[in-house]
């Protein structure tokens, strides 16, 4: 669906912007794909990495919002994956996190109906399911504006859509280039926040080859989670460093012992597809007041899931073995 399309992707210089752009620069042929970012120089090391006619590079903060609107023109496919990510980070600096996740948001969207883009996938993070850190606040609340921006689209073909997923096996911020860094320098252990601590579990490549589907999927509205399988932190540092001991040094502010990708509170919006659930919006849209989800773009069919249901880490009813955890990250390392 990308060949000839103009395609921006926000915070393009990230983890997921490579993997995207390597991903439809050998599946696709776009008329432009455009990275928008704010850092020069892994712009410039992008640039040579992905030296490709179509490519088009654009230094630019999602806080931006006239430069934002320059840089979409003529796109026809928006996918933001701008974002401060750290839990910490955001923990005490409150207010940049908002200004780049809340009102960073707003500016897409205004920027996207302006221009009058046929698709906006935003990327969202299990920590906006019932957060409970300032980081997952913020994501709550963009989902919510990217959601409601079908309302405002009027006669423009613009839809707007989310997805939510897990940790990203091996991206920036992740325990596991922590572990590794540890592991090679001769670390006497492993830090270990809770040997009870679970999380989803995807490869970057996993994360964009959903992404891509879901432009194809999506009517509006929805919040698509894929289904992942688990991960118990203990394992994963069993996994990595098999010998080492781990030293258990508790929880970080506004860390989470599971994480929550469908929240029971919704599930009477939730409906079950066969490899992703999706959450319906809880408002109903003009040009779809039936609010049928059931069935998606794709032609693909899903089913309601039971009263209270909660798709947690903890009592997801896939968790990978040491080995398959070995496996799995030996893949995200290739």
């Amino acid at each position: 669906m990308f060949d000839d399309a103009n395609i921006l992707v926000t915070g393009g210089t990230g983890s997921f912007g490579h993997k995207f752009t390597q991903s439809v620069l050998e599946k696709f042929k776009p008329s432009k794909l455009i990275i928008y970012s704010r850092d020069e120089l892994k712009q410039s090391q992008m640039q040579e990495r992905f030296p490709q006619r179509c490519m088009r590079y654009f230094i630019g903060d999602v806080r931006d919002r006239e430069r934002l609107n320059m840089a979409m023109r003529g796109a026809d496919f928006v996918i933001h994956a701008a974002a401060l990510k750290q839990v910490p980070a955001a923990e005490y600096n409150p207010i940049e996190c908002i200004k780049t996740n809340i009102n960073g948001a707003e500016n897409v969207i205004h920027a996207a109906l302006e221009n009058k883009v046929k698709k906006v996938v935003a990327l969202s993070t299990d920590k906006a399911a019932n957060p409970i850190n300032l980081y997952g606040a913020t994501k709550l609340c963009s989902d919510k504006l990217f959601v409601a921006a079908n309302n405002l689209v009027g006669n423009s073909p613009t839809r707007f859509a989310v997805v939510r997923y897990g940790n990203v096996v091996g991206s920036r911020g992740s325990v596991v280039p922590a572990f590794k860094a540890l592991i090679e320098r001769g670390a006497e252990h492993l830090p270990i926040t809770d040997p009870r601590m679970t999380r989803f579990w995807i490869t970057l490549q996993q994360g964009v080859d959903f992404v891509a589907e879901s432009f194809k999927r999506m009517r509006g509205g929805e919040i698509f989670v894929p289904k992942l399988p688990s991960v118990r932190i203990s394992d994963l540092a069993k996994a990595m460093a098999p010998d080492m001991p781990t030293q258990v040094i508790g929880i970080r502010p506004g860390e989470k012992l599971h994480e929550i990708m469908c929240p029971s509170d919704d599930s009477h919006l939730t409906v079950e597809f066969n490899n992703h659930y999706v959450i319906r919006p809880a408002i109903t849209f003009w040009e779809n007041a039936d609010g049928d989800y059931e069935t998606d773009g794709a032609g693909e069919s899903g089913k309601p899931v039971i009263e209270d249901f909660e798709y947690s880490s903890g009592t997801n009813p896939e968790f990978l073995s040491i080995d398959e955890i070995r496996k799995l990250n030996a893949i995200a390392d290739a």
